[in-house]
């Protein structure tokens, strides 16, 4: 064996009581499981005391760009991920035309940032994959996104698609999935994947169906109109056949408070229908995006220029600004803007750092200002670049939607930023050490096979997410009394505690609790996919 793990705990993924054993790797794989003290190998590791578990996969990642500007990528490594799912939300940068990737660049800067010098070689989503294959960190999934594809066809016109453009997308989806995505992501409150008639988004999830792919949506609302955005979501996947992975699923904003049950009614009732339905959380109430995401989609249309040109007319200002106060923008998730609850996470340009860490209303009160006035001000000094958090999440509905038995594990991490939500770095850990060992929300094993077989089940693997022989020995070892999060708002790049090794395609990313820059993931293809 190349690496024998000695006494371990074994947390297999399959959701039943752990056991100890010993777990011997070879070649990259999972060679054996025995009884403790029965194999030996060229590296013995004495486990005894922790949790060996498969890698954690990290359902809903933005680490796209980030993944490759520093491919080593300590933040998920040192988390026990070994597998990441990207091209969220509607927007990536994939497939892409020159036109189109430089709108993605300023658009998706808040999320990714925009790095000098940077090789933007590829165009489709098959060179993006063979870019990740040079060498990562973690194994890379990818989903086509909606957005980045209406964008290629439609453009920022907020309208219906033509038929010949609803070819075009259809067919930009298929090349997509197979050249090897998992299935389509939609950001449905981001322009111009938002201007998508439900009628459209079933075509193109047919197209993701007869692929062996799933639909990852970020639905229309998680604030008012959130029950209504997930019965349409659940629709487009009843008529279109297609399986419907529900992404950071949530019931957001005081107006939520205490409905997730409701939710969970939606999708049991879709279940026992013989729908095809899976969702992922992450442990946290705040939310985080880029800050111009909030405008009303009128505002939105025709990307950055036509958006600074609107911001820069005072009657439009107002107007924005009485949609977003008083009314509830579609942006802004139907419900009226509460500055005190927006905070400022990262900014573009020098003049604008010293609000980081600030909330709208109190950089506003600073200021002397209204505080849609340093909004406006600050989005048009950033060239709209800004990320901020959003303070609007439910303890109640966070640890009832972990507990549904189709709940995975996602980040929604961003990895840039002066200061970036801590779920980039805390999410895997913070489960284990808050909500299974402190809270009791989820067991042990329910929690470990929420974040990898589950998960893997979803993407397709039938050799990743379990601890078995013959699976890939992508591999994560836990203090299950110490590992937490220590990743906070205020300081958020933070690596967690309690989680001394873990491994990629059997080489060890974190060894004693130090990154070692080892570079074995590699881009996943769908092994569903249809040509």
């Amino acid at each position: 064996m190349d690496t024998v793990f000695r006494g371990p705990l074994i947390a297999d993924g399959r959701g039943g009581e752990p056991y100890v054993g010993d777990v011997g790797i070879l070649d990259g794989y999972i060679a054996e499981i025995a009884d403790a003290g029965m194999i030996s190998g060229r590296r013995v590791i004495d486990a005894t005391g922790l949790v060996l578990a498969p890698g954690f996969i990290d359902m809903h990642s933005h680490s796209d760009l980030q993944l490759l500007v520093n491919p080593d990528h300590v933040a998920k490594v040192s988390q026990g991920v070994t597998t990441e799912v990207l091209g969220q939300d509607g927007l990536s940068y994939a497939p892409v035309n020159d036109e189109t990737l430089d709108a993605l660049r300023t658009q998706l800067a808040g999320w990714n940032g925009d790095p000098a010098g940077f090789d933007w070689s590829w165009r489709s989503v098959g060179e993006y994959l063979d870019r990740l294959d040079r060498g990562i960190a973690v194994n890379a999934a990818y989903l086509v996104p909606q957005g980045s594809v209406r964008m290629l066809a439609v453009g920022w016109a907020n309208r219906p698609a033509t038929d010949s453009e609803l070819d075009a997308m259809r067919e930009l989806v298929a090349t997509g999935m197979a050249e090897g995505a998992f299935g389509m992501s939609s950001g449905l409150t981001y322009a111009p994947g938002m201007y998508a008639t439900t009628d459209e988004l079933v075509a193109l999830c047919e197209v993701v169906r007869h692929s062996g792919g799933y639909y990852s949506p970020h639905h229309r609302s998680y604030g008012a109109g959130a029950l209504d955005a997930y019965r349409e979501m659940i629709d487009v996947s009843r008529r279109s056949g297609c399986p419907l992975h529900l992404t950071h699923a949530s019931m957001s904003f005081p107006v939520n408070k205490g409905k997730a049950p409701d939710l969970l009614r939606l999708v049991d009732a879709a279940l026992a229908e013989g729908c095809d339905i899976s969702l992922d959380t992450y442990p946290y109430l705040a939310g985080a995006t880029y800050l111009s995401a909030l405008l009303p989609s009128w505002a939105a249309e025709g990307g950055t220029h036509a958006v600074l040109a609107r911001l820069a007319v005072p009657d439009v200002r107002e107007r924005i600004r009485k949609e977003m106060e008083e009314v509830g923008s579609d942006g802004a998730h139907g419900v009226p803007v509460d500055w005190s609850a927006i905070e400022i996470a990262g900014v573009q340009e020098a003049r604008n750092e010293s609000l980081v860490g600030q909330s709208i209303a109190q950089a506003a009160a600073v200021s002397g200002v209204r505080p849609a006035e340093l909004y406006f001000d600050v989005l048009t000094s950033d060239w709209l670049a800004t990320s901020c958090v959003l303070h609007i999440g439910d303890e109640d509905n966070v640890r009832t939607i972990m507990q549904h038995r189709t709940h995975t594990g996602g980040s929604d991490g961003l990895l840039v930023g002066a200061r970036p939500h801590p779920r980039a770095w805390g999410t895997f850990p913070r489960y284990l050490g808050r909500y299974v060992r402190e809270l009791g929300i989820l067991s042990l094993g329910e929690c470990v096979s929420h974040l990898t077989h589950q998960a893997a089940r979803r993407l397709g693997f039938p050799d990743r997410g379990v601890i078995s022989a013959g699976c890939v020995a992508d591999i994560v070892l836990f203090d299950p009394d110490t590992v937490i999060d220590t990743a906070t708002f205020d300081n958020p790049r933070q690596q967690a505690i309690g989680i001394p090794y873990v491994f990629v395609r059997g080489v060890a990313t974190i060894d004693d609790g130090r990154a070692t820059g080892a570079l074995a993931g590699r881009a996943l293809r769908n092994p569903r996919g249809v040509p």
